[in-house]
């Protein structure tokens, strides 16, 4: 027996040195590629900022070179030069030095979109519709988004000069914009839905928010709330422990939350709920859609797998890869995907496999064949690689063509434009609403833009008229084509009227913005929102149900 272990021992010990072995030369192979590429890299940086034909601007050529070779990885993994650090702040903690306001380009004019609520753009009597055309007197007409942003930007408690037009005014006005420390709020809007259900909408998960949504579901405790609707809808993601507070806030201290594997064994954790529990009981329905990712997922994931909520919506956009910001030299950053997590049923939610491309260079989903069923706690099914499938599915119409047109051309937002230019006030988020003169006085506006509508059908027409003449056809039922046709083909006009509840509601909704901020528009949103109505029926009905595992 001894000599048994002896040879044992021996065997094992050999066994340990060939895979140290192997481990120092596959780690000296990995580091002398490493060192073979960055050597050739740099030796054609050097060359081609020394002997091309034009200047080059190495910083740039620098930048471009890395954004193609983090291109080739995932869209989320992002490097940041120290011109760019204002913006990754912006994206982990909601903050940023400006003056407060959406700004973007219409027909190549730089205009103010929204200015936020109690900041210094409002304050200073910026408005929507406004037309920037000089940033402390330097002209910005032909500037890009990205620079007029750039320029707006800047360390709190500078002042900066905005020259703007207005249509209403004539010539050009100055006013002078203090730059202040911007906190745009993770929770835009909360509130009560009827005199039972909280309603608590949540738009990014940044360092600040899950003390934004404790703060609104202690309120709304306050005024007697005995269910909730927590609407992730539009929201991309944000920091992991964010996520992982929020989920702290309806499951019992020691609960797991996530977990997360990696190539490094330093990134297999498990988060769990570390505090004491907000409410382990109130019944709770959580929104998403196609634009619910990463950090929402987990949240909606997590209670879904913990049968502590019931998802309703659409199917979420399924991003299960974790970041992690890297600090480099001369203050710049980089922002790496360097682990995917899991919920815990098990499951991952990524859908998109970015390792692996087809033969036009596009990144692939996961097969159906190779999606896993995990079960929740009860023994509901639920799956991985797809996001997460809502427990109530509710499906949306797309908005109309002519609604569209009308937001694709600015044409309700200048029209809201006008209105406020000529009313003081309107009635509250929730009473407003145009009367059928108000609606005729924006259809006249319209018909006077210059817009296109174009349609599938119309496009479908058109080749089905193609196809029909070339097959011999079109001659035997012209008539019949012709009368089609007309009925088809695109009428703004009819449109308008057709579609009139539809362009009515956007229309009124961009009126409040004017008025009541974005805050306003949410309020106002919510009565007409099927998703909402769909989930106050089901807390009468079948929430129970849902969480139930059936035979």
């Amino acid at each position: 027996m001894k000599k048994l272990n002896k040879k044992t021992k021996r065997f094992a010990a050999t066994g340990l040195i060939l895979i140290s072995g192997f481990l120092s030369l596959s780690f000296a192979e990995g580091y002398f590629e490493i060192s073979k590429n960055l050597e050739i890299f740099t030796n054609v940086y050097r060359e081609l900022n020394t002997y091309y034909v034009d200047e080059t601007q190495p910083g740039e050529l620098m930048k471009t070179s890395i954004d193609a070779m983090l291109k080739s990885l995932d869209p989320y993994t992002v490097y940041y030069p120290e011109s760019k650090i204002e913006d990754y702040r912006f994206m982990t903690t909601g903050q940023y030095g400006g003056i407060g306001a959406a700004v973007n380009t219409i027909d190549g004019k730089i205009t103010i979109m929204e200015p936020y609520e109690g900041f210094s753009a409002a304050l200073a009597g910026l408005k929507s519709g406004d037309v920037v055309i000089a940033v402390d007197g330097v002209d910005v007409v032909g500037k890009n988004h990205s620079e007029i942003s750039d320029l707006l930007k800047g360390q709190s408690g500078t002042e900066v000069i905005l020259t703007i037009t207005r249509p209403e005014a004539s010539g050009s006005i100055e006013i002078p914009v203090e730059r202040t420390e911007i906190q745009v709020p993770d929770v835009p809007y909360s509130g009560m839905l009827d005199d039972k259900t909280g309603y608590i909408a949540l738009g990014s998960f940044t360092k600040t928010s899950s003390s934004e949504v404790k703060k609104s579901f202690l309120a709304l405790k306050e005024e007697g709330m005995e269910q909730l609707v927590f609407d992730l809808r539009g929201n991309g993601g944000g920091l992991l422990r964010e996520a992982v507070n929020i989920v702290n806030f309806f499951v019992p201290k020691g609960t797991e939350v996530v977990s997360t594997r990696g190539k490094l064994e330093d990134w297999n954790k498990t988060y769990s709920a570390l505090n004491s529990p907000l409410d382990t009981e109130m019944p709770i329905i959580v929104l998403i859609d196609d634009k619910s990712a990463s950090a929402s997922e987990i949240v909606s994931g997590t209670l879904q797998d913990l049968d502590r909520a019931v998802i309703l919506g659409r199917r979420s956009f399924g991003k299960g890869l974790v970041q992690q910001t890297k600090d480099l030299s001369y203050n710049t950053k980089m922002k790496l995907t360097v682990a995917k997590y899991y919920t815990p049923s098990g499951r991952c939610i990524q859908k998109l496999n970015y390792s692996e491309r087809d033969e036009d260079g596009k990144v692939t989903e996961l097969p159906d064949s190779l999606i896993k069923p995990f079960t929740t706690v009860s023994g509901r099914p639920v799956f991985d690689g797809r996001g997460i499938d809502p427990d109530v599915f509710v499906e949306q119409a797309p908005a109309s063509n002519i609604l569209n047109a009308l937001a694709s051309k600015y044409i309700l937002f200048d029209y809201a434009n006008l209105f406020a230019q000529k009313k003081d006030s309107i009635d509250a988020p929730e009473e407003f609403k145009l009367t059928d003169e108000d609606y005729e006085a924006f259809v006249a506006y319209a018909m006077d833009r210059e817009f296109e509508l174009d349609t599938r059908t119309n496009a479908l027409m058109l080749k089905l008229e193609e196809t029909a003449e070339e097959e011999q056809y079109l001659s035997n039922a012209a008539s019949e084509f012709a009368a089609l046709k007309a009925r088809l083909t695109p009428d703004k006009q009819r449109d308008l009227a057709l579609f009139k509840s539809e362009v009515k509601q956007a229309l009124e909704s961009e009126i409040i913005l004017r008025y009541y901020y974005r805050k306003g528009a949410i309020q106002y949103g919510l009565k007409n929102d099927l998703v909402i109505d769909r989930a106050l029926s089901t807390f009468e009905s079948d929430y129970s149900s849902i969480l139930r595992a059936q035979p």
